[in-house]
């Protein structure tokens, strides 16, 4: 969600900001480490909902990876976006996108997870990866502000400088990156 916005209901942000209240999905699915969680991630989980009946946010955690710890940042996301079904995937796979097994094994994740009878119809992500994943599901691909244009900050920046990246920040993550990076 845009810094200043505020979900009021379906189709509408406070703050001028219209989406069409047009449902064009049943079931959409977003992936990520959202390590931690910051305001891009809510606007691409805000204009995905807005999009779909019912919309999955698949939480990725590894202890070997996770800066913040992954059921707290699973915690943020059901927070921040209750009108979304936020799980936690807790799992030790690696990523690399050339290789068939470990394809096979992210899919099996992925599926055994769905808390849904069918779907994803759509998968939305600003990542590339995107288009290899949707085609895997039988879903619709969606790229969703891929130059981070409508919240210009990615995870690995504020990683990487945490202190200068806090008002990309929702308050609960922001307290906690206060209190445990800065």
């Amino acid at each position: 969600m845009e810094a200043g916005c505020q979900r009021l209901g379906r189709g509408v942000l406070k703050a001028g900001l219209v989406v069409s209240e047009q449902v064009t999905h049943r079931s959409g699915l977003i992936v990520g480490r959202f390590d931690p969680p910051h305001l891009g991630h809510s606007y691409m989980i805000e204009w995905a909902a807005q999009r779909c009946d019912a919309l999955v946010v698949y939480v990725n955690t590894s202890p070997q990876r996770d800066t913040a710890p992954g059921e707290m940042r699973a915690e943020w996301l059901a927070e921040l976006h209750p009108d979304v079904t936020v799980i936690e995937l807790g799992h030790s796979l690696g990523t690399d996108f050339d290789d068939e097994d470990l394809w096979a094994k992210w899919m099996a994740l992925f599926t055994d997870m769905w808390p849904h009878s069918d779907g994803p119809h759509a998968v939305f992500s600003s990542d590339a990866y995107v288009v290899e994943l949707a085609s895997r599901f039988g879903a619709e691909h969606v790229v969703v502000d891929a130059e981070r244009v409508a919240v210009p900050i990615s995870a690995t920046q504020i990683r990487e400088d945490p202190g200068r990246h806090l008002h990309h920040l929702a308050p609960p993550v922001r307290a906690w990156v206060e209190a445990n990076w800065l």
